[in-house]
Formats: structure tokens, sequence, C-alpha cells
């Protein structure tokens, strides 16, 4: 494959599977009657009870009142709740109730299904590649987004 061909495909080709993972995840997430981005939010509070919804939006990349709405679906639902922090009682601390972590338990192996479906024709040692290679993008992206465009421009003369 080209560099030209690289330029024109790599951004639009990433974007429509980042699109096309989503809609597959809220398809398959909705066997459960949960959603992609609630099941996301039950994820990451299991892996950090405890945590601020201040800390939760920052680390999901939302804003506060989108998850908000999203909490009080999931705490309707009975499967989280918030507590107040007995050092400050305006900040909400989330936990995993027991309905919850039943939730996560019959969805564990959904995400195996996802990942098995998507790298279907894929042998186990590129798949590793693939993710290295995606977690090195990820890195560049990273440091190109805190590089200010004067040192941008001199990295791309260099190297373009």
């Amino acid at each position: 494959m080209s560099r030209g061909s690289v330029d024109q495909n790599f951004l639009f080709t990433l974007g429509e599977l980042y699109r096309l993972l989503r809609v597959y995840a809220d398809k398959e997430a909705s066997r459960f009657g949960i959603t992609r981005a609630q099941w996301a939010v039950l994820a990451k509070v299991e892996r950090s009870e405890g945590m601020k919804q201040s800390e939760l939006a920052e680390l999901l990349e939302v804003q506060p009142i989108t998850l908000t709405r999203l909490i009080d679906k999931l705490c309707d639902n009975d499967w989280i709740e918030r507590r107040s922090d007995p050092s400050d009682r305006r900040v909400k601390r989330l936990y995993l109730k027991k309905a919850g972590r039943q939730l996560l338990g019959r969805m564990s192996g959904l995400k195996s299904e996802l990942t098995a479906n998507a790298l279907d024709g894929i042998s186990p040692a590129d798949a590793h590649r693939l993710l290295t290679q995606l977690e090195t993008i990820k890195e560049n992206v990273r440091n190109a987004a805190q590089t200010s465009g004067a040192e941008q421009v001199r990295k791309e003369q260099r190297y373009g």
C-alpha cells in the first residue's frame, strides 16, 4: 500500500471501524438489556469502585451531564449506587451493586465474542502485532496533541 493510499484511507478507515464497533457492541449488549455506554460505565466502576463521578466522566471522556444521565439509569436498574463522600458530602462515589455484578458476570463472554468476531481471519500473532501498533499510534497521537503547532510542522518537514 502506497503512502498516498494510507494518507487517503487511514483516518477514514479508523473512524469507520470505530463506528461499526460501537453499533455492533450496542446491538450485542442490548441482548442483556443494556447499552454499550452503560456497559462501559459498569465495567469502569467495577475496576475502580469508589471513584468520584467527576473522575469517571474524565476517564470516559464524556461530559458530566451525560454521565449523570447514564448513572441515573444504572441506579434506576439497581446496578450501581451513589454514596456521599464522608469528607465532602457534595462528592458522589460510585459502587457496583449485587445486580450490577451479576449482570457483568453474565456479560463476561461478550467482550471475547466481539473481539473474536472482529479479528476473525487474523492470526493470534498478527492480532498481537496489530494491538502493539495501535498502542504506538495512540501514543503518537497523544504526543502530537500535546505538541505545539510549530513543533509539529518541524516534525512533518523532517519526516514528511
